[in-house]
């Protein structure tokens, strides 16, 4: 069983920048994208950036495009979101996910845990 383990959050200030970073436990774990997807407290889930590897397509939620990059090494199964200009409304549990096989990256095949990211106004 392939695990995603998601590292990087923490408590930042309105403004700030936080990194997360996100790695399969199986290095031979072939994934077709990998992406960010976020959970507020009372709120649905929702996408925030994915990557598809074999065209290096990068998609960002609209509420984060221009703040966040996301990125990450196909061969090593990892992703990162880099986040920048931090508000209080992107506080929220922050997940990573892969899809192994073509397809939308909003039904993806693997979840990590989640991070939590604060952010204090």
């Amino acid at each position: 069983q392939v695990q995603l383990v998601e590292s990087g959050g923490g408590l930042v200030q309105a403004g700030g920048s936080l990194r997360l970073s996100c790695a399969a436990s199986r290095r031979t774990f072939v994934t077709y994208a990998m992406g960010w997807f976020r959970q507020a407290p009372g709120k649905e889930r929702e996408f925030v950036a994915s990557i598809t590897w074999s065209e290096v397509i990068r998609n960002y939620s609209d509420s984060v495009k221009g703040r966040f990059i996301i990125s990450g090494d196909m061969a090593k199964n990892t992703v990162y979101l880099q986040m920048n200009s931090l508000k209080p409304e992107d506080m929220a549990a922050y997940y990573c996910a892969a899809r192994r096989t073509p397809g939308p990256v909003t039904q993806p095949d693997y979840w990590g845990q989640g991070t939590q990211v604060t952010v204090s106004s």
